[in-house]
Protein backbone atom coordinates (compact mmCIF):
# COMPACT_ATOMS: atom_id res chain seq x y z
CA UNK A 1 0.00 0.00 0.00
CA UNK A 2 2.75 2.50 0.59
CA UNK A 3 5.09 3.68 -2.55
CA UNK A 4 6.36 7.53 -3.48
CA UNK A 5 4.76 10.02 -5.12
CA UNK A 6 5.23 13.89 -5.86
CA UNK A 7 2.71 15.29 -3.23
CA UNK A 8 1.36 13.34 -0.44
CA UNK A 9 -1.87 14.84 1.11
CA UNK A 10 -2.88 13.71 4.84
CA UNK A 11 -6.46 14.47 5.63
CA UNK A 12 -9.77 13.65 3.81
CA UNK A 13 -11.94 16.11 5.45
CA UNK A 14 -13.26 19.46 2.74
CA UNK A 15 -9.99 20.93 3.31
CA UNK A 16 -7.57 17.83 2.20
CA UNK A 17 -10.80 16.51 -0.43
CA UNK A 18 -10.76 20.06 -2.11
CA UNK A 19 -7.01 20.04 -2.48
CA UNK A 20 -7.10 16.42 -3.87
CA UNK A 21 -9.63 17.70 -6.47
CA UNK A 22 -7.38 21.01 -7.31
CA UNK A 23 -3.90 19.51 -7.68
CA UNK A 24 -5.54 16.21 -9.87
CA UNK A 25 -7.56 18.35 -12.03
CA UNK A 26 -6.11 21.26 -12.75
CA UNK A 27 -2.24 20.49 -12.36
CA UNK A 28 -0.12 18.23 -13.96
CA UNK A 29 1.22 16.96 -10.90
CA UNK A 30 2.47 13.35 -11.83
CA UNK A 31 1.41 11.68 -9.00
CA UNK A 32 -0.70 12.59 -5.77
CA UNK A 33 -2.14 10.36 -3.04
CA UNK A 34 -4.49 11.24 0.04
CA UNK A 35 -3.96 9.51 3.18
CA UNK A 36 -7.41 9.16 5.81
CA UNK A 37 -7.14 7.68 8.84
CA UNK A 38 -11.05 7.15 9.11
CA UNK A 39 -12.33 3.91 6.97
CA UNK A 40 -14.41 6.49 4.93
CA UNK A 41 -13.84 9.96 3.04
CA UNK A 42 -15.13 13.36 5.29
CA UNK A 43 -16.14 10.67 8.97
CA UNK A 44 -15.19 13.57 11.56
CA UNK A 45 -15.46 17.43 11.34
CA UNK A 46 -16.63 17.11 7.61
CA UNK A 47 -19.93 14.78 8.23
CA UNK A 48 -23.12 16.51 8.22
CA UNK A 49 -24.02 16.46 11.25
CA UNK A 50 -21.18 17.47 12.69
CA UNK A 51 -20.87 21.19 11.64
CA UNK A 52 -23.58 23.86 11.05
CA UNK A 53 -23.83 23.04 7.32
CA UNK A 54 -23.54 26.52 6.32
CA UNK A 55 -21.73 27.98 3.02
CA UNK A 56 -20.35 31.20 5.04
CA UNK A 57 -20.81 34.43 2.52
CA UNK A 58 -20.29 37.07 5.12
CA UNK A 59 -23.25 38.23 4.29
CA UNK A 60 -25.09 38.17 7.57
CA UNK A 61 -22.03 37.16 9.55
CA UNK A 62 -22.26 39.85 11.73
CA UNK A 63 -18.80 39.79 13.32
CA UNK A 64 -17.25 40.09 10.07
CA UNK A 65 -15.48 43.27 8.97
CA UNK A 66 -16.35 44.15 5.81
CA UNK A 67 -12.38 43.34 4.68
CA UNK A 68 -13.06 39.52 5.72
CA UNK A 69 -16.30 39.30 3.92
CA UNK A 70 -15.28 40.38 0.92
CA UNK A 71 -12.22 37.21 0.84
CA UNK A 72 -14.32 35.09 2.32
CA UNK A 73 -17.39 36.15 -0.47
CA UNK A 74 -14.94 34.69 -2.87
CA UNK A 75 -14.70 31.45 -1.56
CA UNK A 76 -17.65 30.89 -1.08
CA UNK A 77 -18.87 31.37 -4.53
CA UNK A 78 -15.88 29.30 -5.46
CA UNK A 79 -17.90 26.28 -3.84
CA UNK A 80 -21.36 27.07 -4.15
CA UNK A 81 -20.32 27.48 -8.18
CA UNK A 82 -18.76 23.97 -7.36
CA UNK A 83 -22.51 22.88 -6.08
CA UNK A 84 -24.37 24.47 -8.94
CA UNK A 85 -22.00 22.58 -11.40
CA UNK A 86 -21.78 19.70 -10.17
CA UNK A 87 -24.92 18.69 -7.81
CA UNK A 88 -27.60 18.96 -9.79
CA UNK A 89 -30.21 16.82 -7.86
CA UNK A 90 -29.61 18.59 -5.18
CA UNK A 91 -27.50 15.80 -3.32
CA UNK A 92 -24.89 17.55 -1.15
CA UNK A 93 -27.15 20.76 -0.40
CA UNK A 94 -30.27 22.73 -0.55
CA UNK A 95 -30.70 26.09 -1.41
CA UNK A 96 -32.98 28.43 0.85
CA UNK A 97 -33.56 31.70 2.20
CA UNK A 98 -31.27 32.64 5.29
CA UNK A 99 -31.45 35.89 7.33
CA UNK A 100 -29.86 37.51 10.26
CA UNK A 101 -32.35 38.58 12.58
CA UNK A 102 -32.15 42.25 14.55
CA UNK A 103 -34.82 42.34 17.17
CA UNK A 104 -35.12 45.62 19.45
CA UNK A 105 -33.75 49.67 18.36
CA UNK A 106 -30.04 48.65 19.14
CA UNK A 107 -29.84 45.33 16.91
CA UNK A 108 -31.77 47.24 13.90
CA UNK A 109 -29.43 49.94 13.90
CA UNK A 110 -26.75 47.98 13.87
CA UNK A 111 -28.23 46.33 10.77
CA UNK A 112 -29.02 49.29 8.92
CA UNK A 113 -25.61 50.75 9.85
CA UNK A 114 -24.31 47.81 9.05
CA UNK A 115 -26.29 47.64 5.19
CA UNK A 116 -25.84 51.06 4.29
CA UNK A 117 -23.33 52.79 5.91
CA UNK A 118 -20.60 50.18 6.45
CA UNK A 119 -21.39 49.16 2.65
CA UNK A 120 -22.53 45.50 3.03
CA UNK A 121 -25.51 45.90 0.60
CA UNK A 122 -23.18 47.05 -2.38
CA UNK A 123 -20.52 44.07 -1.99
CA UNK A 124 -23.81 41.94 -1.43
CA UNK A 125 -26.31 42.74 -4.39
CA UNK A 126 -28.76 40.13 -3.61
CA UNK A 127 -29.25 40.93 -0.21
CA UNK A 128 -31.72 43.20 1.35
CA UNK A 129 -33.62 44.81 4.12
CA UNK A 130 -36.84 43.29 5.09
CA UNK A 131 -39.42 44.31 7.70
CA UNK A 132 -41.89 42.42 10.21
CA UNK A 133 -44.49 41.36 6.88
CA UNK A 134 -41.87 40.38 4.88
CA UNK A 135 -40.17 38.01 7.28
CA UNK A 136 -43.50 36.93 8.17
CA UNK A 137 -43.56 35.65 4.60
CA UNK A 138 -40.63 33.76 4.38
CA UNK A 139 -40.32 32.55 7.79
CA UNK A 140 -43.98 32.70 9.61
CA UNK A 141 -42.76 31.29 13.15
CA UNK A 142 -40.12 33.98 13.16
CA UNK A 143 -42.59 36.68 13.87
CA UNK A 144 -45.80 34.49 14.92
CA UNK A 145 -46.12 35.16 18.91
CA UNK A 146 -43.87 38.32 18.90
CA UNK A 147 -44.44 41.39 20.61
CA UNK A 148 -45.65 43.84 18.22
CA UNK A 149 -44.28 46.70 19.69
CA UNK A 150 -40.65 45.10 19.56
CA UNK A 151 -38.79 46.65 15.87
CA UNK A 152 -38.05 43.70 13.96
CA UNK A 153 -35.39 44.17 10.93
CA UNK A 154 -34.05 41.02 8.97
CA UNK A 155 -31.06 41.63 6.14
CA UNK A 156 -31.73 38.58 3.72
CA UNK A 157 -30.82 36.56 0.69
CA UNK A 158 -30.97 33.62 -1.17
CA UNK A 159 -28.12 32.44 -1.77
CA UNK A 160 -28.68 30.50 1.72
CA UNK A 161 -26.55 27.39 0.94
CA UNK A 162 -26.71 24.71 2.77
CA UNK A 163 -23.78 21.93 2.38
CA UNK A 164 -23.33 18.63 3.06
CA UNK A 165 -19.84 18.75 3.70
CA UNK A 166 -19.13 14.93 3.87
CA UNK A 167 -20.89 14.68 0.58
CA UNK A 168 -19.16 17.55 -1.39
CA UNK A 169 -15.38 16.06 0.11
CA UNK A 170 -16.43 12.62 -1.32
CA UNK A 171 -17.70 14.02 -4.62
CA UNK A 172 -14.11 15.94 -4.79
CA UNK A 173 -12.23 12.66 -4.16
CA UNK A 174 -14.39 10.97 -6.87
CA UNK A 175 -13.63 13.86 -9.34
CA UNK A 176 -10.35 13.19 -8.86
CA UNK A 177 -10.54 10.17 -8.61
CA UNK A 178 -10.77 10.23 -12.66
CA UNK A 179 -7.20 11.00 -12.78
CA UNK A 180 -4.50 8.15 -13.60
CA UNK A 181 -2.02 9.96 -11.44
CA UNK A 182 -4.17 9.65 -8.24
CA UNK A 183 -3.77 7.32 -5.10
CA UNK A 184 -6.84 6.99 -2.21
CA UNK A 185 -5.43 5.39 1.16
CA UNK A 186 -8.45 5.51 3.46
CA UNK A 187 -8.40 3.50 7.13
CA UNK A 188 -4.52 4.61 7.11
CA UNK A 189 -3.10 6.55 9.85
CA UNK A 190 0.08 8.31 9.64
CA UNK A 191 2.20 7.71 12.96
CA UNK A 192 4.67 9.75 11.99
CA UNK A 193 6.57 12.24 9.42
CA UNK A 194 10.18 12.89 8.70
CA UNK A 195 12.05 15.13 6.93
CA UNK A 196 14.68 13.04 4.15
CA UNK A 197 16.36 14.06 1.36
CA UNK A 198 14.50 14.48 -1.56
CA UNK A 199 11.04 15.21 0.71
CA UNK A 200 9.36 13.34 3.60
CA UNK A 201 9.02 9.88 4.87
CA UNK A 202 5.49 9.39 6.21
CA UNK A 203 5.28 6.43 8.24
CA UNK A 204 1.82 4.66 8.35
CA UNK A 205 0.29 1.70 9.67
CA UNK A 206 0.18 0.41 6.31
CA UNK A 207 3.64 0.76 5.49
CA UNK A 208 5.98 4.10 4.47
CA UNK A 209 5.14 6.78 1.84
CA UNK A 210 8.07 8.97 0.23
CA UNK A 211 7.20 12.60 -1.33
CA UNK A 212 8.76 15.63 -2.27
CA UNK A 213 5.88 17.51 -1.03
CA UNK A 214 3.78 16.97 1.82
CA UNK A 215 0.14 18.90 3.01
CA UNK A 216 -1.04 17.86 6.33
CA UNK A 217 -4.96 19.08 6.40
CA UNK A 218 -5.92 16.75 9.34
CA UNK A 219 -7.63 19.73 11.21
CA UNK A 220 -6.09 19.91 14.95
CA UNK A 221 -3.69 16.70 14.19
CA UNK A 222 -2.06 19.40 12.02
CA UNK A 223 -0.22 21.24 14.74
CA UNK A 224 0.27 17.91 16.36
CA UNK A 225 2.46 16.72 13.73
CA UNK A 226 3.55 20.05 13.02
CA UNK A 227 5.26 20.45 16.09
CA UNK A 228 6.57 17.10 16.35
CA UNK A 229 8.60 19.10 13.08
CA UNK A 230 9.64 22.18 14.83
CA UNK A 231 7.30 23.96 13.37
CA UNK A 232 4.41 25.94 15.49
CA UNK A 233 5.97 26.27 18.54
CA UNK A 234 4.31 29.57 19.16
CA UNK A 235 0.96 28.07 18.98
CA UNK A 236 -1.71 26.06 20.85
CA UNK A 237 -5.27 24.96 21.12
CA UNK A 238 -8.54 26.01 22.26
CA UNK A 239 -10.62 22.74 20.62
CA UNK A 240 -14.00 23.84 20.97
CA UNK A 241 -17.15 20.99 20.58
CA UNK A 242 -19.98 22.36 18.95
CA UNK A 243 -23.57 21.01 20.01
CA UNK A 244 -26.90 21.14 18.79
CA UNK A 245 -30.65 21.27 19.77
CA UNK A 246 -33.51 20.23 17.35
CA UNK A 247 -37.12 20.99 17.42
CA UNK A 248 -39.71 20.02 14.47
CA UNK A 249 -40.55 21.62 11.23
CA UNK A 250 -40.35 25.43 12.35
CA UNK A 251 -37.69 27.34 9.57
CA UNK A 252 -37.62 27.07 5.83
CA UNK A 253 -34.15 28.20 5.70
CA UNK A 254 -31.52 29.79 7.99
CA UNK A 255 -32.04 32.73 10.36
CA UNK A 256 -28.76 34.07 12.59
CA UNK A 257 -29.05 36.54 15.20
CA UNK A 258 -26.71 38.98 15.61
CA UNK A 259 -22.91 37.92 16.63
CA UNK A 260 -20.41 39.45 19.44
CA UNK A 261 -17.35 40.46 17.38
CA UNK A 262 -15.13 39.76 19.55
CA UNK A 263 -16.00 36.18 19.50
CA UNK A 264 -14.83 33.88 17.26
CA UNK A 265 -17.60 31.52 17.52
CA UNK A 266 -20.87 31.73 16.02
CA UNK A 267 -23.99 33.12 16.93
CA UNK A 268 -26.92 30.86 17.77
CA UNK A 269 -28.93 30.21 14.74
CA UNK A 270 -31.58 28.21 13.55
CA UNK A 271 -32.07 26.04 9.99
CA UNK A 272 -33.49 23.36 8.47
CA UNK A 273 -31.28 20.60 7.94
CA UNK A 274 -29.53 19.52 4.68
CA UNK A 275 -31.35 16.68 4.29
CA UNK A 276 -34.25 16.52 6.46
CA UNK A 277 -36.35 20.16 6.38
CA UNK A 278 -38.95 18.81 8.85
CA UNK A 279 -36.10 18.81 11.48
CA UNK A 280 -34.69 22.15 12.46
CA UNK A 281 -31.23 23.04 14.20
CA UNK A 282 -30.63 25.11 16.37
CA UNK A 283 -27.04 26.11 17.83
CA UNK A 284 -24.09 25.85 17.87
CA UNK A 285 -22.91 25.44 22.01
CA UNK A 286 -19.17 26.33 22.13
CA UNK A 287 -17.88 23.97 24.97
CA UNK A 288 -14.14 23.77 25.53
CA UNK A 289 -13.19 20.00 25.80
CA UNK A 290 -9.57 19.04 26.33
CA UNK A 291 -9.74 16.76 23.60
CA UNK A 292 -9.19 16.94 19.74
CA UNK A 293 -11.74 14.91 18.68
CA UNK A 294 -15.76 14.55 19.67
CA UNK A 295 -16.12 11.86 21.97
CA UNK A 296 -12.82 9.99 21.10
CA UNK A 297 -10.82 9.61 24.43
CA UNK A 298 -8.00 8.77 22.87
CA UNK A 299 -7.45 12.01 21.72
CA UNK A 300 -6.90 13.79 25.08
CA UNK A 301 -3.19 12.39 24.87
CA UNK A 302 -2.73 14.38 21.20
CA UNK A 303 -4.89 17.72 23.14
CA UNK A 304 -1.63 17.49 25.55
CA UNK A 305 0.74 17.19 22.71
CA UNK A 306 -0.05 20.40 21.44
CA UNK A 307 -0.80 22.38 24.79
CA UNK A 308 3.25 21.61 25.43
CA UNK A 309 2.80 22.31 29.34
CA UNK A 310 5.18 25.39 29.01
CA UNK A 311 4.43 28.67 30.54
CA UNK A 312 3.96 30.08 27.69
CA UNK A 313 0.67 27.84 27.14
CA UNK A 314 -0.46 28.65 30.61
CA UNK A 315 -0.54 32.16 30.64
CA UNK A 316 -1.92 32.07 27.41
CA UNK A 317 -4.97 30.35 28.35
CA UNK A 318 -5.19 32.10 31.33
CA UNK A 319 -5.33 35.47 29.43
CA UNK A 320 -8.12 34.07 27.20
CA UNK A 321 -10.21 32.50 30.00
CA UNK A 322 -9.95 36.08 32.28
CA UNK A 323 -11.36 38.23 29.38
CA UNK A 324 -14.91 39.44 30.76
CA UNK A 325 -16.91 38.44 27.64
CA UNK A 326 -15.05 35.24 26.88
CA UNK A 327 -15.41 33.68 30.32
CA UNK A 328 -19.19 34.51 30.87
CA UNK A 329 -19.70 32.77 27.36
CA UNK A 330 -17.65 29.73 28.39
CA UNK A 331 -18.72 29.35 31.19
CA UNK A 332 -22.96 29.96 30.21
CA UNK A 333 -22.06 27.57 27.12
CA UNK A 334 -20.68 24.37 30.18
CA UNK A 335 -24.55 24.42 31.56
CA UNK A 336 -26.01 23.61 27.73
CA UNK A 337 -24.77 19.86 28.45
CA UNK A 338 -26.24 19.35 31.80
CA UNK A 339 -29.69 17.85 32.16
CA UNK A 340 -32.82 19.57 32.35
CA UNK A 341 -30.84 22.83 33.34
CA UNK A 342 -29.00 22.97 29.64
CA UNK A 343 -32.18 23.14 27.95
CA UNK A 344 -33.58 25.31 29.98
CA UNK A 345 -30.73 27.85 30.09
CA UNK A 346 -31.01 27.58 26.17
CA UNK A 347 -33.93 28.25 25.41
CA UNK A 348 -34.67 31.85 25.51
CA UNK A 349 -31.79 31.52 22.42
CA UNK A 350 -34.07 29.71 20.60
CA UNK A 351 -36.94 32.02 21.68
CA UNK A 352 -35.36 34.81 20.36
CA UNK A 353 -35.68 33.54 16.79
CA UNK A 354 -38.59 31.49 17.45
CA UNK A 355 -40.46 33.35 20.30
CA UNK A 356 -43.42 30.38 20.12
CA UNK A 357 -41.06 27.76 21.46
CA UNK A 358 -41.55 25.94 24.88
CA UNK A 359 -39.27 23.65 26.95
CA UNK A 360 -40.85 20.77 25.39
CA UNK A 361 -40.29 21.63 21.36
CA UNK A 362 -36.37 20.97 22.07
CA UNK A 363 -34.05 18.22 22.66
CA UNK A 364 -30.84 17.93 22.87
CA UNK A 365 -29.59 16.36 19.55
CA UNK A 366 -27.30 13.12 20.33
CA UNK A 367 -24.59 12.37 18.20
CA UNK A 368 -24.72 15.63 16.37
CA UNK A 369 -21.72 18.17 16.58
CA UNK A 370 -17.87 18.11 15.96
CA UNK A 371 -14.68 20.05 17.55
CA UNK A 372 -13.21 23.32 15.95
CA UNK A 373 -9.82 24.28 17.03
CA UNK A 374 -9.18 27.77 18.11
CA UNK A 375 -5.47 28.97 17.57
CA UNK A 376 -3.86 30.32 20.64
CA UNK A 377 -1.43 33.05 19.94
CA UNK A 378 1.44 31.92 22.55
CA UNK A 379 3.66 35.05 22.16
CA UNK A 380 0.58 37.25 22.19
CA UNK A 381 -1.25 35.40 24.54
CA UNK A 382 -4.15 35.69 22.90
CA UNK A 383 -6.61 33.93 20.53
CA UNK A 384 -5.92 34.15 16.69
CA UNK A 385 -9.65 34.49 15.39
CA UNK A 386 -8.20 34.03 11.55
CA UNK A 387 -6.70 31.45 9.54
CA UNK A 388 -4.12 28.92 10.83
CA UNK A 389 -1.59 27.78 8.30
CA UNK A 390 2.24 27.04 9.19
CA UNK A 391 4.31 27.00 5.60
CA UNK A 392 7.66 25.20 6.11
CA UNK A 393 9.82 23.61 3.48
CA UNK A 394 7.95 21.66 1.45
CA UNK A 395 4.93 20.98 3.75
CA UNK A 396 1.92 23.04 4.35
CA UNK A 397 -0.11 22.71 7.68
CA UNK A 398 -3.37 23.22 7.30
CA UNK A 399 -5.08 23.79 11.37
CA UNK A 400 -8.53 25.59 11.10
CA UNK A 401 -9.13 26.81 7.48
CA UNK A 402 -11.15 30.06 8.56
CA UNK A 403 -14.24 30.22 7.81
CA UNK A 404 -14.00 26.54 7.80
CA UNK A 405 -14.99 24.50 5.08
CA UNK A 406 -16.64 27.75 2.91
CA UNK A 407 -13.23 28.76 1.90
CA UNK A 408 -11.93 25.53 1.17
CA UNK A 409 -11.54 25.59 -2.46
CA UNK A 410 -10.33 29.18 -2.19
CA UNK A 411 -7.44 27.85 0.42
CA UNK A 412 -6.71 24.87 -2.02
CA UNK A 413 -6.15 27.00 -5.46
CA UNK A 414 -3.93 29.00 -2.65
CA UNK A 415 -2.00 26.14 -1.64
CA UNK A 416 -1.80 24.86 -5.26
CA UNK A 417 0.28 28.02 -6.16
CA UNK A 418 2.64 27.19 -3.67
CA UNK A 419 3.17 23.89 -3.70
CA UNK A 420 3.88 24.54 -7.51
CA UNK A 421 6.16 27.10 -5.92
CA UNK A 422 8.35 23.91 -4.04
CA UNK A 423 8.43 21.98 -7.53
CA UNK A 424 10.19 25.13 -8.91
CA UNK A 425 7.82 25.60 -11.78
CA UNK A 426 8.02 22.29 -12.82
CA UNK A 427 4.55 22.09 -13.36
CA UNK A 428 1.30 24.64 -14.28
CA UNK A 429 -1.92 25.16 -12.81
CA UNK A 430 -4.59 25.78 -15.14
CA UNK A 431 -6.54 28.54 -13.18
CA UNK A 432 -9.00 29.36 -16.03
CA UNK A 433 -10.20 25.64 -15.91
CA UNK A 434 -10.45 25.48 -11.88
CA UNK A 435 -12.46 28.78 -12.82
CA UNK A 436 -14.82 27.42 -15.33
CA UNK A 437 -15.75 24.40 -13.13
CA UNK A 438 -16.24 26.51 -9.72
CA UNK A 439 -16.79 30.15 -9.28
CA UNK A 440 -17.84 30.37 -13.51
CA UNK A 441 -20.71 28.40 -12.25
CA UNK A 442 -21.83 30.66 -9.33
CA UNK A 443 -25.39 32.65 -10.12
CA UNK A 444 -24.91 36.16 -10.05
CA UNK A 445 -28.64 37.81 -10.07
CA UNK A 446 -31.36 36.73 -7.52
Amino acid sequence: MSGKYDLVIVGGGISGASLLYTTAKFTDIESIALIEKEPEIAAINSHHTNNSQTLHFGDIETNYTYEKAESVKTGAELLAGYLENHDEDREMHAKRSKMVLGVGDDEVEKLETRYHDEGFGDLFPKLRPIGREEIAEIEPKVVEGRDPDVDLLALQTPDGYVVDYGATSKSFVEQAREEASVDVFTGTKVADVTRNTEGYTLTTDRGPFDCEVAVVAAGSHSLQIAKELGYGEDMALLPVAGSFFLANDLLNGKVYTLQMKKLPFAAVHGDADVHDPSITRFGPTAKLVPALERGRLSTVPDFLDVFGFDPASFLSYANILADRILFPFVVRNLLYDLPEVGPRAFLPHVQKVVPSVDLDDIDRASGYGGVRPQIVDTSAKSLDMGEAKIVGDDIIFNITPSPGASTSLKNAMRDTETILEFFDADYEFDEDAFRADTIDNFPREA
